[in-house]
């Protein structure tokens, strides 16, 4: 039997994925740095990287991937934070996913099956060159 979590953990975890969502680079920095995992991951398997990703905040994913964050920690769906910036439409942000590291090849769909369902011409091009 595991514990309840601790409601002020739950409450600040929520703020920190907000934030990621939001896009504010400075303040996921400063977090991390006082020590939250780069990696932190909500109950859908989504990582800080992800939702930043996704939601096309490349600043707040290079802030992260400079403090160790994995760019193709993947979610519970099997999808990576490149796959989700093609589906969006990031391409700022797919670029400084690909800077950190992140596998076109990596995930289901992968970021390479995306851009090829969407004809991303462009993405394919630059994935190509890796």
């Amino acid at each position: 039997m595991s514990e309840a979590p601790d409601p002020e953990v739950v409450e600040l975890a929520t703020k920190i994925f907000e934030l990621a969502r939001q896009g504010e680079a400075e303040a996921l920095a400063a977090y991390v740095d006082a020590g939250v995992s780069p990696d932190l991951t909500n109950e859908q398997g989504q990582t800080l990287v992800m939702l930043a990703a996704y939601h096309g905040h490349a600043r707040a994913v290079e802030a992260l991937l400079a403090r160790g964050a994995d760019a193709n920690r993947p979610n519970d769906r099997g999808q990576t934070p490149l796959a989700g910036a093609v589906f969006k439409g990031e391409d700022e942000v797919a670029r400084v996913l690909l800077a950190g590291g992140a596998d076109p090849a990596a995930g289901t769909p992968s970021a390479l099956d995306t851009a090829r369902m969407f004809d991303k011409k462009d993405l394919l091009q630059l994935f190509g060159a890796r």
